[in-house]
Formats: structure tokens, sequence, C-alpha cells
């Protein structure tokens, strides 16, 4: 048997969950193969480290592909390529609309979210917004999975010697057409993804004060983070929320300022590896969470920070 993993083109280059996903899918001990929809990304997949083979098939680019049209694509890679045990993809929102319905069609299994693998069948799944961790095992013959990708370390990009495989191209499905994108503003780097994530509350006071921090974020090569409470006074775009009804992050360090920390919020980044927060209140909530803590004015903070980046100082 067999795992594969759909890649995702993401400016040109090969997504950074892409790599994430890998990693997951390795961790079976099990083949993995990687379907490319965009064959101009093929020099740089079969050189990621694990991979045995890349499947690419004629036809339109990746950011082009509607869900119908990659779950039916999946649906003949499986018969023609496989069989496969896991078709795996990154939590977003691609593999979210397409793997459920490639499910359907082969008549698999689909687990959502997965943030651990323990076996062969085996996942680990987060419910309620992180409050109930799931086991859970399939026996299905074949299992769709999206995984988050901040739950898994990127695979290497090179070392690898993976073999190239074309692949019978298939009618598109003529119903649905992607006929634009409209990317919302967004400073720095992808927030699902990032490893560092510089995050705003509603104590910046305005939309100005978080657009300096949009900027503090973009200089340390970190993504922009808001809590919902921000969002709602219009400080800062839906696409930068985190939390319970925002994005789910898990980066390597989670800078919280101005953001006291309600349930919904800690749900949404609780499981960063270090969280940092500045708070002028001894008694926020998002203390019980932090790893580092600062009762003090954010924007005396902030203007050191700022003052430590511009001098040549790193984001490490």
């Amino acid at each position: 048997m067999r795992s594969l993993v759909v890649a995702e083109n993401e400016n040109g280059r090969v997504a950074d969950a892409t790599l994430r996903v890998i990693t997951a899918a390795l961790q079976r001990a099990l083949p993995v193969d990687v379907f490319l929809p965009d064959p101009a990304l093929a020099s740089t997949v079969e050189k990621i480290a694990g991979i045995e083979r890349v499947l690419m098939m004629a036809g339109a680019a990746s950011e082009y592909v509607v869900p119908e049209t990659l779950a039916a694509q999946l649906h003949r890679m499986h018969a023609m390529h496989g069989p496969y045990s896991l078709i795996a993809a990154s939590h977003r929102t691609l593999g979210r609309s397409a793997l459920p319905r490639a499910a359907a069609l082969v008549g698999g299994a689909f687990i959502p979210d997965v943030i651990a693998v323990e076996g062969e069948g085996s996942f680990v799944r987060s419910l309620y917004a992180g409050s109930v961790i799931a086991n859970v095992n399939t026996a299905s013959a074949v299992t769709f999975a999206t995984f988050r990708a901040s739950s898994f370390a990127p695979a290497a990009d090179s070392g690898g010697n993976g073999r190239r495989v074309i692949a019978e191209p298939i009618a598109g499905f003529s119903r649905t057409k992607l006929v634009e994108r409209q990317a919302s503003a967004q400073t720095g780097r992808e927030l699902s993804d990032a490893r560092i994530v510089v995050a705003g509350g509603r104590g910046l006071g305005s939309k100005d004060n978080m657009e300096r921090l949009g900027k503090l974020a973009e200089k340390m090569g970190a993504a922009l983070g808001a809590s919902r409470a921000a969002v709602d006074a219009g400080y800062a775009p839906n696409s930068a929320q985190v939390g319970q009804t925002g994005k789910m992050v898990a980066p390597d360090v989670y800078l919280a300022f101005g953001i006291s920390g309600a349930i919904q919020h800690l749900a949404g980044m609780k499981d960063s590896k270090t969280i940092v927060a500045v708070n002028k209140d001894p008694d926020a909530p998002i203390f019980s969470v932090a790893d580092i803590g600062l009762v003090g004015d954010l924007f005396e903070v902030v203007g050191e920070i700022e003052a430590q980046v511009g001098a040549g100082g790193t984001s490490r």
C-alpha cells in the first residue's frame, strides 16, 4: 500500500503546507507519492526527500482546479496508480472541499484536521476547538484526510529522487468554474503556516496601531493575527482572526499584544510552542497560557522591538 499527497501551488512554488503534509504521510512508514496538478513544479517536487513518485496530469495549473475536478482526478489516481491506503492534503480550502467528494466516489473514509499520525490507520484530531482530542482508527481500505499543517515540520525540499509518472488527463467538471481569485489584504506570511505570529487585540485601540503591528510582523518575517474583538472593531480583516471562529495556529512563537485571552481565542493558539503575552491587566486570562508574560504598556514594548528589528535584530 502507498500514500498519496496532493500538492498545492503557492505563488509559483510548492506550498509550505504541502511539505508539512508530506512529513505526516512519511510517518506511516509507507511509500509516498505526490499528485501534482501543475506540471511546472515537477522539477522541484521530485527533489523532496522521501518522495518515490511524482504523478503529473496535463491540464490547468493547480490554482485553477475546482474541487469537483480534483475529486474525480483522485478517484482515477487511486484506481490507476494505487491502491492507496491514504490520500492526503492540507486542511485548507481546496483539500477540505475536494477530499470529502473523492472519499464518496471511492467509498472510503474521510478524516478532517488531523494533528498527529499514530499508525497506518490511526490518527489524532481535535474537536470542539481543541477542547477534546480524539484518537480515530479507520478500517477503511482507503482513508482521505486533511492535515493541520502547523502540527508538522516541513519535509526537506532537497535530497530526494522522485520518479515522474504521467497520468491520463480527465475532463474537467463543467458546471463549476473558478472565475477569479481575490486575496484579502494580508501582512507578512500566511497565518496558518507561519513559524512566528504577531497578534493584536482590542487593546491596540485603532486600525492604525494594527497596521503598525502588521509592519513589524512583516519585518520579522512573521504573520499578523488578531483577536475576534479586534476584527469586530474593524482593526483587522477576517482573514487575520485567530480563535474558535477564526484560524487555528500553532507556530513556534506567538506574540500577543493587547489580547485579554477569551476562551474562544485561546482555543485557536494555545498549542503554540512559545506564547509571549503583553497586557496592562495583570489578571488577563492570556497569562494563564503564556510562557512569558509582561504586564505593561504594549506600545512601549512594540517600540522596543521595532528598535531592535530596525537595528538589524532578528526574529529568532
